[in-house]
């Protein structure tokens, strides 16, 4: 074993940190890599932490009763009506849509 100071000092324990950090120079990609693989590891445990989490019952009825329900008035129903019956080109359009949505 090596010998360790029998007195810490800031001076001594300043030397032994370069020392460390010398000796740990040559495996810095190691390290590298092996720090951007854990952050990597996190972020992903995380995304499926969040990703597998469902809403509560009580969060998903406050939302369907906080959304409105569309309404719209006979006359814009009939006057779409009326409009796409008297045009012929709307009408091919509406037929080739129906048969073919894309």
């Amino acid at each position: 074993m090596s010998k360790m100071p029998t007195k810490l000092s800031s001076q001594a324990l300043l030397e032994r940190s370069k020392e460390l950090i010398a000796s740990l120079g040559r495996y810095r990609l190691v390290l590298f890599v092996v720090l951007v693989a854990a952050l990597y590891g996190l972020v992903l445990t995380r995304l499926n932490s969040l990703i597998n989490t469902e809403p509560s019952d009580d969060a998903v009825t406050s939302q369907v009763q906080a959304a409105r329900i569309p309404h719209i008035e006979p006359s814009v129903i009939n006057q779409l009506q009326s409009l796409k019956n008297n045009s012929v080109s709307v009408q091919a359009l509406f037929n080739q849509q129906r048969n073919n949505p894309f």
